[in-house]
C-alpha cells in the first residue's frame, strides 16, 4: 500500500479537488484568485481520500472496474509516480495561492491544469450565451445582456483566472466525458479546446441548458451542438431555405404594396420565422407527429397560449396519444410577453402536471429586443425574457435570426428535443423590428440609433442570397426567377380574390367538426329533444354513486355516511344537487359523451359535496373514481384537481372544448369569485368566441355564488358582468314561434343560469349536450343549497319526458287564486328559499306569488309575458339578495318594460347600492336580509310611488 499512500499523498488538494462537484471545482479557482482559504472534501475532515483509495485498490486489480475517466487519470499519475516521490503535500486547506512552478510536482502540475480546462468548459456550457453574437444590429446596449462573466476566455489575461499561462495555448489535454467538441479526438490543445468552445457557444447561438437537472438530457444538447461539423447543410437544403426566405419576405412585399396605409404587424426583421416554424413541423412530421396544433391569438399577448395547450391535450386524447407522440404544439410567443406575462408561468406549470401535460412544446420566441413598447426598459422584467423556461427545465436555445442556417439548424433539435424527450423546448429568435411597432410607427421618435442602425441594414434575403451566389450554390437568375415566381402566385390569388363575392365561413374553420353542422356549417335542425332519462338509469347511476366498485377498498368512515346517504336518497327517488349532478354526468357517459371536470379541488369538490375520486385510507396514493365504472362501453370521466390557477387553467379548458362537441367540459372555479383572475379568457375568448373567431365552444363554466355573510372574497360571481356583455336587445319585442326557445340560445353568445334546484341543474347539463348546436354556458351554482333539505329533487322531476325549465312558475295557493294575488315576486338562485320562508312566517301564501327566473340570458321573454298576464292585479317586484348595481336588476329592467310595453313597473327589492359585493360581518349580513325580506312582502310599500 506503500504506492497508494504515496499517490494520495503526493496529490492532496489535487485529488480532493477532483472528487468534488463542479460547482465546487469552481469556488476552488475562484478561491486561488482572490477568495479566502475553503475546505474541501478530502482533506482530515472529509472522507474524500478514503473514497479514492478505494477507486485505486480497485483500479489496481482491474482497470475496467472503474470508469474510463478515473483510469485515465490513475494511468497519467501513476506514470508520473514512477519517477520518484516528491515531498508530501498537506491536505487540510486549500493554499491562498499556488507555489511556484519550480516547487510543485509534475503531477500536481498536471491534475490542477486538467481540472482547469474541465473548469473552463464546464463556464462556456453553462455562461457562454452571455457573449454570444446573438444581436443582429450588433449595438451592445440592445444586446441581450452587457455582462461578460470573468471565467470565459474573452482575452488572453483571462487564462490566469484559471492560473493558466499563454505558454499552456498549445498543450494538449484530456477532454472529459462532458464535452464532444473533440468529435473523435480525446486529446486536444488548449488553444483548440478555446477556440472550438466559443464556436458553439459564442457565435450565432446561445444556448441555456446547464440548469437542467437530467444528465442524460444534458449531454444530447452537448452532442448536438458540440460535435464538429454538425451544422452543415447541403446545397439542396440550402436553396430550399432560401425559396422559404423569399417566400417569407416577398409576402411582406406584396402586402405592403397592395395596402400601403393599412396598419400592419409584418415580419420584416425577422423574416426568418416562416422557415423556422416550417423547419420544427417538418422535423417533427419526420419523428411521427401527424398534427401541428395553432390556435387564433388576440392582441392581449400570450392570452392564447393555455387555449392551445387544451386543444392539444383533446387532440391527444381523442386519438389516444398519452404520449403525445402524434399531436403536439407550437407557440409563438413576444419577448416582452413572454418575460412579463403571468399566464406564461401559469401555461408552464400545467406542463407536468396529470390531466394536463402536453408532453412537451415548442415555444418560439420572437425577441425583437423592444417588445411591445418604445421604451427598451420596459421590453423585459430580466436580462433574458426567456428565463420563466426554467421552471420546467426547458432548454432555451438564443440565435441570431440574420443567420438563417443557424436559425433552422437550431429549430430542427428544437422539434427532435420535443419529440425525444417529450418536454418543452424554447427558441429565442433574436431580431428587430424593421418598420417599429407597426407599419405605420415612427420609432424614431423614441429609438433613434436603433433605428438608424436598422436602417443601414442589409436585410437577411439578399445577404443570404449574396452568400449562396458568391458560393455556387445558386445563381443570380435563378435567384430572380424564384422572386418572380412567388410575385406571379400572389398577383394570381389577389387577381382570383376580386371575384368572391361571398364569405364562407366553413373555410375558415381550422377545426369545423365534421359531421356535427350541415355542410354549409348550419345546425341540422333548431329542436332540442327532452332531456330526462328512464328512471332504472337514475336508479343505477345512484347506485354506484352509493358505493365502492374495487374490492379491499378502504373509504374514510365520514365518507360512508356521505356515501349511505346517498344510497338512501336513491331509495327514496330523490336527489340533492352533488346526486343530481352525478347523475348528468353518468348518463352522458352512457351515450358515449366524455366528460372533463377542471378546476381547483374539483375531485372533493371546495365544499366537500362531491368526492368523485375516493382515496384508500390504508394504500398510499391508491384511488377509485366510480364514475369510471357505470357501463363496460361507456365513455371516460376525467376529474382533475388543477394547479392554484384560473386564468391559465380556464384557458386551458376552453381549448379543451374546442376539439370535440361530443364533450361536455367544465370548469369550476373554488368560488365565483375568483373567476376574475381569468377575465380576460373570458372576454377575449369566452363571450366573443363565436363574433370573433367563428368558432362555437359548449365550456361550461361552474361559478359557486350566493349572499352568505362570507365576505366579499367568497360570495359573488359577479353576475352583472356576464349579463352586461350578453347580447340579446333588451328593447327589441321578440317575434314567437314554434322554434323560439332554440333559436333564441342559437342567437346568443353564451346561456347564462342560476338553477334553484337539483333537477334543473340535470337538465341544463344535459341540455348542453343535447343542443344542435354549442354556446358556452354559465352556472352561478349554490353553496348553501348544497345541503339545505329543501333543495332536492324527485325522480319525477328527471326521468324521460321531463326538460330544463327557464322558468319555474308558482305553484301553491296563489297559483290556484291568480285573480286575489297582491304581488308576484319574481326572483333567481338561493333567495328563492329564504323568500318562500319569510312568505311562510307573514301567512302570506295566498296573496303573494314567487316565481323563478331559472335561465337568465337569453332572457325567457315568452313565459315571462304569461306569468304577467296571469296575475293582472298583482304589483310586480324583483328581488335578489345581491346589492341594486350589482346582481341581475340592471339587466331584467329593460326587458321587463320592453314585454310588459311599459304598462307595468317591476319594483326592485334588495340590497342597497355598494361598492363591496358583500359584507363581511354576520350580523351586517343577517340585518340587511330581515331588511329586504321586510320589504319583499310589505304589500304597502310601493304606495304612492311612480315608475
Amino acid at each position: 500500500m506503500s504506492q497508494l499512500r504515496l499517490l494520495t499523498s503526493r496529490l492532496g488538494v489535487q485529488a480532493a479537488r477532483l472528487l468534488a462537484p463542479h460547482d465546487v471545482q469552481m469556488s476552488s479557482w475562484r478561491s486561488r484568485s482572490s477568495g479566502p482559504r475553503t475546505a474541501f472534501p478530502g482533506s482530515r475532515d472529509g472522507g474524500g481520500s478514503s473514497y479514492m483509495e478505494e477507486m485505486y485498490v480497485a483500479w489496481l486489480e482491474n482497470p475496467q472496474s472503474v470508469h474510463k475517466s478515473w483510469d485515465s487519470f490513475f494511468r497519467k499519475v501513476n506514470q508520473e509516480a514512477s519517477c520518484g516521490p516528491p515531498q508530501p503535500q498537506a491536505l487540510s486547506v486549500v493554499p491562498e495561492s499556488r507555489p511556484a512552478a519550480s516547487s510543485r510536482t509534475k503531477t500536481s502540475k498536471l491534475v490542477e491544469d486538467h481540472l482547469a480546462v474541465q473548469s473552463l468548459i464546464r463556464a462556456y456550457q453553462i455562461r457562454g450565451h452571455h457573449v454570444a453574437q446573438l444581436d443582429p444590429l450588433g449595438i451592445l446596449d440592445a444586446d441581450l445582456d452587457s455582462f461578460v462573466p470573468s471565467d470565459l476566455i474573452t482575452s488572453i489575461d483571462k487564462l490566469a483566472f484559471y492560473d493558466l499561462r499563454e505558454a499552456d495555448l498549445d498543450k494538449e489535454f484530456q477532454l472529459p466525458t462532458t464535452t464532444f467538441i473533440g468529435g473523435s479526438e480525446h486529446t486536444l490543445s488548449l488553444r483548440e479546446i478555446i477556440q472550438r468552445l466559443e464556436s458553439t457557444y459564442c457565435q450565432h447561438i446561445g444556448l441555456e441548458f446547464m440548469f437542467i437537472n437530467d444528465v442524460e438530457q444534458c449531454q444530447w444538447i452537448r452532442q448536438k451542438f458540440e460535435t464538429p461539423g454538425v451544422m452543415q447543410f447541403s446545397s439542396e437544403e440550402k436553396r430550399r431555405l432560401l425559396a422559404r426566405l423569399v417566400r417569407s419576405m416577398r409576402f411582406e412585399d406584396f402586402l405592403a404594396r397592395k395596402w400601403s396605409s393599412e396598419k400592419r404587424f409584418g415580419l420584416e426583421g425577422c423574416e426568418v420565422m416562416i422557415p423556422a416554424l416550417k423547419t420544427i413541423i417538418d422535423k417533427s412530421s419526420e419523428m411521427g407527429i401527424e398534427n401541428v396544433i395553432l390556435v387564433a391569438n388576440p392582441s392581449h399577448l400570450e392570452a392564447v397560449d393555455p387555449v392551445v395547450q387544451g386543444k392539444t391535450k383533446a387532440e391527444q386524447f381523442y386519438r389516444g396519444d398519452a404520449q403525445g407522440k402524434k399531436v403536439m404544439s407550437i407557440l409563438v410567443h413576444g419577448d416582452a410577453a413572454f418575460a412579463g406575462q403571468g399566464v406564461v408561468y401559469e401555461t408552464f406549470h400545467l406542463s407536468d402536471l396529470p390531466s394536463y401535460t402536453t408532453n412537451g412544446t415548442v415555444h418560439v420566441v420572437v425577441n425583437n429586443q423592444i417588445g411591445f413598447t418604445t421604451d427598451p426598459r420596459m421590453a423585459r422584467s430580466s436580462p433574458y425574457p426567456t428565463d420563466v423556461a426554467r421552471v420546467v427545465n426547458a432548454p432555451i436555445f438564443h440565435v441570431n435570426a440574420d443567420d438563417p442556417e443557424a436559425v433552422i439548424y437550431v429549430c430542427s433539435v428544437a422539434a427532435e428535443w420535443r419529440n425525444t424527450f417529450n418536454k418543452d423546448v424554447v427558441v429565442d429568435l433574436v431580431c428587430y423590428r424593421r418598420r417599429g411597432h407597426n407599419e405605420m410607427d415612427e420609432p424614431m421618435f423614441t429609438q433613434p440609433l436603433m433605428y438608424k442602425q436598422i436602417h443601414k441594414q442589409v436585410p437577411v434575403l439578399k445577404r443570404y442570397a449574396d452568400k449562396l451566389i458568391a458560393e455556387d450554390t445558386v445563381t443570380l437568375q435563378e435567384f430572380e426567377e424564384e422572386i418572380a415566381k412567388y410575385d406571379r402566385i400572389c398577383e394570381e390569388a389577389y387577381g382570383r380574390s376580386k371575384d368572391k363575392k361571398i364569405l364562407h365561413i366553413k373555410h375558415w374553420l381550422d377545426s369545423p367538426w365534421p359531421g356535427f353542422f350541415t355542410v354549409d356549417g348550419e345546425p341540422k335542425s333548431m329542436t332540442c329533444p327532452t332531456t330526462g332519462i328512464p328512471e332504472d338509469v337514475l336508479t343505477h347511476i345512484g347506485n354506484v354513486a352509493s358505493s365502492v366498485p374495487l374490492e379491499d377498498f378502504k373509504i374514510h368512515t365520514g365518507l360512508s355516511r356521505i356515501l349511505w346517504g346517498r344510497a338512501d336518497m336513491t331509495k327514496k327517488r330523490e336527489v340533492d344537487w352533488a346526486l343530481a349532478e352525478y347523475m348528468a354526468f353518468g348518463s352522458l357517459l352512457k351515450e358515449g359523451i366524455h366528460v372533463r371536470l377542471s378546476g381547483q379541488d374539483v375531485e372533493r369538490g371546495t365544499f366537500s359535496h362531491r368526492h368523485h375520486v375516493l382515496h384508500d385510507q390504508e394504500v398510499d396514493r391508491r384511488t377509485c373514481v366510480p364514475m369510471n365504472h357505470l357501463w363496460p362501453d361507456q365513455a371516460p370521466y376525467t376529474v382533475c384537481n388543477s394547479s392554484l390557477s384560473e386564468y391559465g387553467v380556464l384557458g386551458f379548458e376552453l381549448g379543451y372544448a374546442m376539439a370535440s362537441p361530443n364533450a361536455l367540459v367544465l370548469w369550476e372555479a373554488q368560488f365565483g369569485d375568483f373567476h376574475n383572475t381569468a377575465q380576460c379568457i373570458i372576454d377575449q375568448f369566452i363571450s366573443t368566441g363565436q363574433a370573433k373567431w367563428v368558432r362555437h365552444n359548449g365550456i361550461v363554466l361552474l361559478l359557486p355564488h350566493g349572499m352568505e355573510g362570507m365576505g366579499p372574497e367568497h360570495s359573488s360571481a359577479r353576475p352583472e358582468r356576464f349579463l352586461q356583455m350578453s347580447n340579446d336587445d333588451s328593447d327589441a319585442y321578440p317575434a314567437f314561434s314554434e322554434d323560439f326557445e332554440v333559436r333564441q340560445l342559437y342567437d346568443c353568445n353564451w346561456i347564462v343560469v342560476n338553477c334553484s334546484t337539483p333537477a334543473n341543474y340535470f337538465h341544463v347539463l344535459r341540455r348542453q349536450i343535447l343542443l344542435p348546436f354549442r354556446k358556452p354556458l354559465i352556472i352561478f351554482t349554490p353553496k348553501s343549497l348544497l345541503r339545505h333539505p329543501k333543495a332536492k329533487s324527485s325522480f319525477d322531476q328527471m326521468i324521460s319526458g321531463t326538460s330544463f325549465q327557464r322558468v319555474i312558475p308558482e305553484d301553491g295557493v296563489a297559483a290556484r287564486a291568480p285573480e286575489q294575488v297582491r304581488r308576484l315576486i319574481f326572483c333567481t338562485g338561493k333567495v328563492y328559499y329564504d323568500l318562500v320562508k319569510e312568505r311562510s312566517n307573514q301567512c302570506l301564501d295566498d296573496q303573494v306569488a314567487i316565481t323563478r327566473l331559472e335561465q337568465i340570458s337569453p332572457f325567457p321573454f315568452d313565459l315571462i309575458k304569461r306569468e304577467a298576464e296571469k296575475y293582472p292585479g298583482a304589483e310586480l317586484v324583483w328581488c335578489q339578495e345581491e346589492h341594486k348595481n350589482m346582481g341581475y336588476y340592471d339587466y331584467i329592467n329593460p326587458r321587463f318594460m320592453t314585454i310588459l310595453k311599459r304598462t307595468r313597473p317591476i319594483w326592485y327589492v334588495g340590497r342597497d347600492p355598494a361598492a363591496a359585493p358583500a359584507t363581511g360581518n354576520r350580523n351586517a349580513h343577517l340585518v340587511s336580509l330581515k331588511k329586504f325580506l321586510d320589504t319583499a312582502f310589505n304589500l304597502k310599500a310601493f304606495e304612492g310611488k311612480t315608475f
